[in-house]
């Protein structure tokens, strides 16, 4: 099973006025088409930065990256931006929909940006699979908070065409009560195992954590620990600081 995502060696730092402060050292890991990461620990220990980074949203100061073959971190903005635009989608906390804009145009807003002339009829597919086929027309203020993610959730999914795509999700639950956490949880899983992509997510739970093959933890910026488990037939992921 060929990697989806690979980074080696990465190290982050930001300049501040007493120096260099380093957000991630060191950090290598590799992830095979089609399988699940979760990425755990607690507020400031980097997390979010090195999800980022593997989103190709920015650059590492150290180390190289490779998502869906294509090395992003010897790519300027508008190359790394046209990657993501191909196999790129993303599940957010705070959900990210644009309030004049409905729940169609929402997801509809990736597939017109990449020229998909099908845009409109690929985004009520999408919402039609997460059950909200009767909300086509509403913007997000009158949606609940349960439906505005799974609004994002479509479109995080209509954003790639195929299913050689990556979806990245920061805390894809933190917004919601459990009750729509679990059925956001559930439904992540099972479209994720239907279209045959490969998750990288965020979580502070671990009970999201533990449905993913692969589990990352995270302390002051390095890898602490990390449970691996097989797929049926398929390899470990590898991760190591």
């Amino acid at each position: 099973m060929s990697a989806m995502l690979r980074a080696e060696s990465l190290s982050h730092r930001v300049p501040t006025s007493e120096g260099p402060l380093t957000l991630l050292n060191n950090i290598s890991l590799q992830l095979a088409r089609g399988e699940s990461l979760a990425i755990t620990g607690a507020s400031g220990s980097g997390k979010s930065t090195l999800l980022g980074l593997l989103a190709g949203l920015d650059r590492p100061t150290e180390g190289r990256i490779w998502l869906a073959g294509d090395e992003i971190t010897a790519m300027d903005e508008e190359q790394r931006a046209a990657v993501r635009a191909r196999c790129v989608g993303f599940v957010f906390q705070t959900f990210q929909l644009l309030p004049g804009l409905t729940a169609q145009e929402n997801v509809m807003l990736p597939s017109e940006l990449r020229g998909d002339r099908n845009a409109a009829g690929r985004a009520a597919e999408f919402l039609g699979r997460v059950g909200l086929e009767h909300r086509l027309g509403h913007y997000p203020r009158q949606l609940s908070g349960g439906e505005q993610q799974r609004v994002a959730i479509a479109r995080a999914f209509a954003s790639f065409s195929g299913n050689d795509g990556i979806l990245f999700a920061d805390e894809p639950t933190g917004s919601l009560d459990a009750g729509n956490g679990e059925k956001v949880i559930d439904l992540l899983f099972e479209l994720n195992a239907e279209s045959a992509t490969t998750l990288v997510l965020v979580t502070h739970e671990q009970r999201l954590a533990e449905r993913c093959h692969s589990h990352l933890r995270m302390a002051a910026g390095e890898i602490q620990g990390a449970d691996l488990q097989p797929r049926d037939g398929g390899n470990l992921s590898e991760v190591s600081a």
